[in-house]
């Protein structure tokens, strides 16, 4: 097992962890059968949007991909159709996420995308649509929940807290982990998803970076435990042997 900077360069130890980052990522694809005790679930973000790159909050705003997203995509594609016996492809409804799970289902065999409503990212009330750096003085209620610690703070504007986000995603992959024991299904979803999940995993909170298209393994046992076997891989975006591609994943969470 291998691990690659914020370049998506390949290198040992099997993980680094800093304040903002952490990875552990695939050196090639999977190809042992796999174990009828456990699912396997990739789970990953989406491709960057427009919004991503202005720095703008999207929240459950149903903003499509730009350029660089379908091009993140299309290579995250590439990547994933590696993986032998994918069962099936699940995605939050947003534009972002489904095609993203779109492009991945046409190049790992026309698979229909499952489409879930409780893959979304977290509804951030007031401060959606608002611009990082200006959500503060446009709205400071708002944004002082959108920033609080508190798990059950929610959001003025019909925003939920991390206590709802956290029920509604992790009980989603447990439903989905359940239906597919014993195989390997792809979940397209959000950054603040994806946050969710790791609490559940490792029962703390990711205070690091959720990149566009980044690959995160779970494992879901059956005794109702989760293992993560590899996180925040964006090696696809510049493969080896290739030029830096420049798509290597916008920061923003969304």
């Amino acid at each position: 097992m291998f691990v690659h900077d914020k370049t998506g360069r390949l290198y040992s130890p099997v993980t680094t962890k800093s304040r903002n980052y952490l990875t552990i990522s695939m050196s090639e694809p999977s190809s042992y059968s796999m174990d009828q005790a456990y699912t396997e679930i990739i789970v990953v973000r989406h491709g960057e949007t427009a919004w991503n790159a202005n720095g703008r909050i999207q929240g459950h705003m149903d903003v499509e991909l730009n350029e660089v997203g379908r091009q993140q995509a299309a290579l995250l594609a590439d990547r994933l159709s590696l993986e032998p016996e994918i069962s099936a492809i699940y995605s939050s409804d947003l534009k972002r996420a489904l095609e993203t799970a779109e492009t991945i289902a046409e190049r790992c065999g026309k698979f229909e995308v499952i489409k879930d409503p409780d893959l979304r990212e977290r509804h951030l009330g007031d401060v959606q649509g608002l611009l990082f750096r200006e959500a503060a003085k446009v709205c400071p209620e708002a944004y002082s929940a959108f920033s609080s610690r508190r798990t059950d703070q929610v959001i003025p504007g019909g925003g939920e807290s991390l206590d709802q986000l956290y029920y509604r995603a992790t009980s989603s992959l447990q439903r989905i982990g359940q239906k597919h024991t014993g195989e390997r299904v792809v979940v397209v979803t959000h950054g603040g998803v994806i946050r969710a999940l790791y609490r559940r995993a490792c029962s703390n909170r990711f205070r690091g970076n959720i990149l566009n298209t980044s690959v995160n393994i779970f494992h879901l046992s059956g005794n109702d435990v989760w293992t993560i076997k590899a996180w925040g891989d964006i090696s696809h975006l510049n493969p080896p042997g290739h030029a830096m591609s420049g798509l290597g994943g916008n920061k923003t969470s969304g």
